[in-house]
C-alpha cells in the first residue's frame, strides 16, 4: 500500500493507527473544513510520527463532511490522483461514511476498518490484507500524550530511579495502612521539622523539636510509633528521641525524605507498584505531567496524573486520593481520560477511604472504576485492575 486514505477524527488514536499498522507511504487526511488550515494538527503529526520512526507523506484535504455529495466528489479526485491507494473508515461522521460506501460501488479500491473492541482490522472490500488482523501496535505513556497534541514533563519523581525501590513500595504501604488515621499530622511533623530555604542544600540529617506547629495553631507531637517502624522498614536511622524535648534521625536518602513529606505519595508508589506486578502493561509511569499544547511555557495548562499505564493501544488514567474523592477530582480525570485517550482508554480512581454512594454514582456515571479502603485492606488491587483491563 503506497497510499492510506484516512478520515481524520476528533479522536487522536484513530488519526494515527492505520499509519502503524499498515506503513503507507503516504496518508491522506481527509478533514473537515477549518482543519486543513490549522498547522498545529499538522505538526502535531509530524512529530508524532517522527518519534514513532515513521515519516510518511502527509496530504491534508478539507471538505463539508456534513455533506456526502461533496466528500464523494473529494474522494473521487483523490482516487484519480492517488490510484494504488487504500481507505480506512474507522473514524469520520456518518456523511463520510455514506459517500465512502458509494466511492466503494465506483471504484474498486481497498476499504478496511478497525474495531476499538476487538482490536482488530476487518476487510470491509477488496482489503483481504486486513482481514481480521490483530493490532499489534503498542503504546508509551508519552506517546499518548503526544499523539493527541501535548507532550510529557517531568513530574515531582524521576521514574527511572523509581525500579530500584521496588522492594520498599509494599513495606511503605504496609506501615501507612497502620498509621492512616493518624498520616497527615506524621507528614506534617516531617514537613515541619526538615523545613530548609528554597535554595538551600537539602540536609539528610535531621533534629529538631518533640513537638511542632500544626495547622490553625494546633501542635503536633512527635510520632513516635511511626518513627521506630520506619527506622524498622530502613527508612531512616539513628533515631533519638528525648521525650518531650528534641528528635534527632537521617533519612536513607533524598527520595524517601521527598516521599515522607508528601501525604499521597504512599499510595501512589503502591498503586505503581500493583500496576507493574500485575505484568499487564507495557508502560508503567507515575507523577506524569502533561502538557497539554507541548508549548514548554511556565504558564502552559498542565496536569499530573498520579499513575498512568498502557497495554497495547488502551491508555489507563489511575488518579490517587488518600482522602475522600470530591466530584472535582472524578470530573478532572474524566477530562483527562477523554481528551489523551479517548474512547480506547480507561480510568479508576483508588480512594484510601471507604467509597460513598454519591461518589460511586458519579464515578459509574463518567465510566471510571473505584477502588477503595475495602480493596486495598483486602489485597485486591492487583485483582481489580486486572478486571478493569478485562472489561
Amino acid at each position: 500500500m503506497q497510499t492510506l486514505i484516512e478520515l481524520y477524527d476528533e479522536r487522536p488514536l484513530e488519526n494515527v493507527l492505520g499509519v502503524e499498522m499498515f506503513h503507507p507511504e503516504r496518508v491522506i487526511y481527509i478533514c473537515p473544513d477549518g482543519v486543513d488550515g490549522d498547522k498545529r494538527i499538522h505538526r502535531q503529526l509530524r512529530t508524532y510520527f517522527r518519534a514513532r520512526g515513521l515519516e510518511p507523506e502527509m496530504v491534508f484535504f478539507r471538505v463539508n463532511v456534513y455533506n456526502s455529495q461533496a466528500v464523494l466528489e473529494l474522494l473521487l479526485r483523490t482516487v484519480e490522483q492517488y490510484p494504488d491507494c487504500a481507505m480506512d473508515i474507522t473514524g469520520g461522521t456518518d456523511a463520510v461514511l455514506f459517500a465512502a460506501g458509494l466511492l466503494s460501488a465506483r471504484r474498486e479500491i481497498p476499504v478496511f476498518t478497525y474495531s476499538r473492541r476487538r482490536n482488530k482490522y476487518y476487510d470491509i472490500c477488496n482489503a483481504p490484507f486486513a482481514a481480521n488482523l490483530p493490532c499489534d501496535v503498542r503504546f508509551s505513556v508519552e506517546d499518548c500524550f503526544r499523539m493527541a497534541g501535548g507532550s510529557m514533563r517531568t513530574g515531582r519523581v524521576e521514574n527511572e530511579i523509581l525500579y530500584r525501590y521496588r522492594d520498599d513500595y509494599g513495606p511503605f504501604f504496609r506501615l501507612y495502612l497502620k498509621h492512616r488515621q493518624d498520616w497527615t499530622r506524621i507528614v506534617t511533623y516531617f514537613q515541619r521539622l526538615s523545613q530548609t530555604a528554597p535554595d538551600a542544600p537539602i540536609p539528610l540529617e535531621v533534629s529538631g523539636p518533640y513537638e511542632v506547629k500544626g495547622e490553625r495553631a494546633s501542635r503536633i507531637s512527635a510520632p513516635e510509633a511511626a518513627l521506630w517502624d520506619l527506622v524498622e522498614i530502613g527508612f531512616i536511622r539513628d533515631l533519638r528521641i528525648v521525650q518531650d524535648e528534641r528528635v534527632s534521625f537521617v533519612f536513607r536518602d533524598r527520595q524517601i525524605r521527598a516521599w515522607l513529606r508528601d501525604v499521597g505519595s504512599v499510595l501512589e508508589l503502591y498503586v505503581y507498584k500493583a500496576c507493574l506486578d500485575t505484568g499487564l502493561f507495557d508502560d508503567v509511569r507515575t507523577s506524569a505531567v502533561v502538557d497539554w499544547e507541548e508549548d514548554k511555557r511556565d504558564n502552559a495548562v498542565t496536569n499530573e496524573l498520579d499513575v498512568m499505564c498502557t497495554q497495547g493501544v488502551t491508555p489507563v488514567f489511575i488518579s490517587c486520593k488518600t482522602c475522600d474523592v470530591k466530584t472535582e477530582a472524578l470530573n478532572e480525570l474524566a477530562v483527562l481520560r477523554d481528551r489523551f485517550g479517548g474512547q480506547m482508554a480507561k480510568a479508576a480512581i483508588v480512594t484510601a477511604e471507604r467509597g460513598r454512594t454519591v461518589m460511586r454514582n458519579r464515578a459509574a456515571e463518567l465510566n471510571i472504576r473505584v477502588i477503595d479502603l475495602n480493596d486495598l485492606l483486602a489485597g485486591r488491587l492487583p485483582e481489580r485492575l486486572e478486571s478493569m483491563m478485562r472489561n
